[in-house]
């Protein structure tokens, strides 16, 4: 019996191709859709969980409120972590990695192998403990994980770089030099596995810090924050609790006393120290500034998570609305089925085989489109992600998804059409599908209201963007030339720099590893006026390394005071700060007052007007130019449309300098877009959601409109009889549609505006949400609903009455 039901069900099919094909199309994109999320989510939740003893591994985080104003962070200074492991025997192992660009050797280099002259750009490095390979569970390809990194002057790299530059060979006591520094090489000690891609760790090059320090007094310093402290507790240890001694202990042996020898005041009500998971870091990093711009956000999880469920949900509620809209067509074969003896388990028996039958092969089409479109969406997503063919419960999995919704799904049409009274049926008389037509409008006004909320997202974050792209922003980004590597020139970098502006084509040049765009260095200090005791009154803000020709380069705008003058000695004192830093400090006439950096004294020269140097998200921080050379970089301007004539004129030049290096450069609004690359990727995200849900909206509302004109074909052609015009039957049948569409919009239009509003906030230069945004959205739902429902509406206006009411 049960092999009857399935084999009936496949002559269904085949019989109504053309509605087995809508019904199939439908649930098989919402399951590609689903395929896909779901890879991305269980992706992204799975970062570090491979790293044994991950339970028990934590980043430590904190809290700084300065200015009344929290500040949340992940450095630390270089004795956090050596000071836990030996003030408390919780702690059963402590590791720091340095990996900010200020300080030389982090971030990305210029290397040279020992025995070879070429110079190689690679990015990827950071400063790490020998203990962190232990806590990390790095694997070694060769050397020793135990003392690959104990010892002073050694780098561990990764698999890929050791292919790359060793062919398969092993480079343990090959010596690297970094940035054209011959005196002092790095002895290869290992080659590590390259990390996962799901490792919140993402370096190719670790560096010792056996034996280093970043200026005198640096490695005991508590007041210099430039490291990410690990901590491994030992198990069973309560978090919350030794998170509550390890702020009480820290605070009164080291961190009051030190600051206060500084001429600063810290105390427990102004700092936090807090435990992140491992496990959380991928997802719970957001509010931290410089952390990697591919960590993901737990909220953008929870969205994909909650589109995916809708657009499964969509695609089983119109496999719900066909089939019923089916019903009248089945009818007397239900009726038939009944008089000649079956039962109603029988006839619900065979709908659910229907239902698993077009669930089972949908979901068949749905793996193969997920797998299609894989490439476009990890370009989307910004991830390396594939299928997991190789997964073991991958397969079993889909199978039981797609027996679940197939029944789920094949219920409400399995009773509702088991249930017909076979004599009514017989008669022609057919009417219990009416009393469904509330959940079936129901049911259209909420597929169409997520739509037109996914629309509007798709247009205010296109808004958005625009707006970040081309607002003004303090300094001018296009035709602003960076060229790349620049330090390894050493002492002959401002040689460079002032052939540069000799060149047809350039107007200015400068030379500064601190730009206003991310990727570039940045420097956190505090501040306080001079002579001021208050530590209430001391602010944080950046401290920035530039030349004489930066702000004209960038064409900043100095508001008060000079700029600084090239080989004046007394400008080494000097400082130029922004309107921030103005506003912060309360300085009135602030030309000539001196500020308090350290301990250190520094006359204001000179105001520029802020600028944004971070992303729009956050408001322009206080900023303070000093006088000095950060040579990794040298800004171009160039004043000509003859861009490729500068282009290879300065390349000329810089193979006259570094003739064994290739030249690299990046335009700066191309640098500039690139800080903007997750809102890029949420538009098209959104695009793509918006389309896909419309897509299969629309094939809901085409099986209500097929399922109404079908319950109306006989009043319509009644009405033609008595005279009613085309116009005025097309009217009926489509009026009620449109009027469902008009709900979900009065519906989508408060959801929508507060889901974008929030998301807005995020922004602290934003654009203002105008009504012609949801008018749009509007009128884009209202025109492809009434395309839809115009074939059927069409159709029956122009069915000759006589075909319908023969049978009467």
């Amino acid at each position: 019996m049960i092999r009857n039901y399935f084999k009936i069900a496949w002559r269904n099919l085949l019989k109504n191709k053309g509605f087995s094909f809508i019904n199939i199309f439908g649930l098989s994109i919402g399951v590609a859709a689903c395929i896909l999320i779901s890879i991305y989510i269980l992706h992204e939740s799975s970062y570090d969980k491979h790293v044994s003893n991950s339970e028990n591994i934590y980043r430590i985080t904190g809290n700084f409120i300065i200015d009344d104003q929290i500040t949340p962070t992940i450095h630390f200074s270089a004795n956090t972590a050596p000071t836990i492991l030996q003030d408390f025997e919780e702690v059963q192992n402590t590791g720091r990695l340095m990996a900010t660009e200020l300080f030389w050797g982090a971030g990305s280099n210029n290397i040279r192998f020992d025995g070879e002259n070429t110079q190689h750009y690679e990015e990827g490095f950071t400063y790490a403990d020998q203990s962190i390979i232990d806590i990390m569970d790095i694997q070694m390809v060769y050397g020793d994980a135990k003392t690959a990194l104990s010892n002073p002057n050694t780098i561990v790299i990764s698999e890929t770089i050791a292919n790359k530059y060793f062919k398969n060979q092993n480079p343990i006591g090959r010596s690297m030099y970094l940035n054209g520094n011959n005196d002092r090489p790095f002895k290869i000690n290992g080659v590590m596995t390259d990390f996962k891609s799901n490792s919140h760790l993402e370096y190719d090059f670790l560096i010792t810090l056996k034996d280093v320090e970043f200026g005198e007094g640096e490695q005991t310093r508590w007041y210099q924050n430039n490291y990410f402290s690990y901590v491994v507790l030992k198990p069973e240890i309560g978090v919350t609790t030794f998170e509550k001694k390890m702020n009480t202990t820290l605070m009164e042996r080291y961190l009051t006393p030190a600051y206060k020898a500084g001429g600063y005041e810290v105390d427990s009500d102004k700092f936090k120290m807090f435990l992140q998971p491992l496990t959380d870091i991928n997802l719970h990093s957001s509010q931290f500034d410089y952390e990697s711009s591919f960590r993901n956000d737990i909220k953008i999880i929870w969205v994909f998570g909650i589109v995916a469920l809708f657009i499964l949900i969509i695609a089983s509620i119109n496999f719900v609305n066909l089939s019923t809209a089916k019903s009248a067509n089945r009818a007397k074969e239900v009726g038939l089925r009944k008089v000649v003896g079956s039962t109603r388990t029988q006839l619900i028996g065979q709908f659910l085989a229907e239902s698993i039958i077009i669930s089972f092969i949908a979901f068949i089409i749905g793996i193969a489109l997920s797998a299609l479109l894989m490439p476009l969406f990890r370009q989307m997503s910004g991830i390396d992600l594939t299928m997991p063919w190789a997964s073991y419960g991958f397969i079993p999995t889909i199978l039981l998804a797609s027996l679940v919704v197939g029944t789920l799904a094949g219920l409400y049409p399995s009773f509702y059409l088991s249930k017909f009274n076979p004599v009514n049926v017989l008669k022609g008389k057919l009417g219990t599908g009416s009393k469904s037509g509330g959940l079936r409008g129901s049911l259209v006004v909420f597929q169409f209201a997520i739509s037109i909320v996914l629309i509007v997202g798709t247009l205010i974050v296109n808004q958005q963007m625009n707006f970040i792209l081309n607002s003004k922003i303090g300094f001018e980004k296009d035709q602003v030339l960076q060229i790349y590597s620049t330090g390894v020139m050493g002492e002959h970098v401002e040689t460079f720099k002032e052939e540069l502006k000799q060149l047809p084509g350039i107007s200015h040049a400068s030379i500064s590893d601190y730009l206003p765009i991310e990727g570039t260095k940045r420097n956190g200090n505090s501040f306080k006026n001079e002579g001021s005791d208050n530590p209430d009154e001391i602010i944080s803000g950046q401290a920035w390394a530039i030349d004489e020709d930066y702000i004209e380069t960038l064409g900043m705008t100095l508001v008060d005071g000079r700029n600084f003058i090239a080989n004046r000695a007394s400008d080494e004192q000097a400082v130029i700060i922004n309107q921030a830093m103005v506003a912060k400090l309360k300085l009135e006439e602030p030309v000539g007052k001196r500020i308090d950096r350290f301990g250190n004294l520094y006359e204001i020269v000179g105001v520029v007007e802020d600028f944004n140097f971070n992303t729009m998200k956050e408001a322009v921080q206080p900023l303070a130019l000093f006088y000095a050379i950060s040579p990794s970089i040298t800004s171009v301007k160039i004043n000509t449309t003859n861009v490729s004539g500068v282009l290879t004129t300065i390349e000329s030049k810089w193979k006259t300098f570094v003739p064994n290096m290739a030249f690299r450069y990046e335009f700066m609004d191309t640098s500039f877009a690139k800080m903007y690359d997750n809102v890029s990727r949420m538009k098209s995200i959104f695009t793509t959601f918006a389309i896909l849900a419309i897509l299969i909206a629309c094939l809901g509302l085409l099986a209500l409109s097929a399922y109404m004109v079908e319950q109306r074909n006989k009043e319509m052609s009644i009405r033609k009889v008595l005279g009613a015009s085309m116009q005025t039957i097309f009217k009926l049948l489509t009026k009620n549609f449109l009027v469902l569409i008009v709900i979900a919009l009065v519906v989508a239009i408060p959801v929508a505006y507060y889901l974008m509003q929030n998301w807005l906030q995020d922004y602290e230069y934003s654009i203002d949400m105008s009504w012609s945004v949801f008018a749009i959205a509007g009128i884009i739902a209202l025109a492809i609903a009434f395309v839809t429902i115009s074939y059927h509406a069409i159709k029956s206006a122009i069915i000759n009455p006589a075909e319908v009411l023969r049978s009467e």
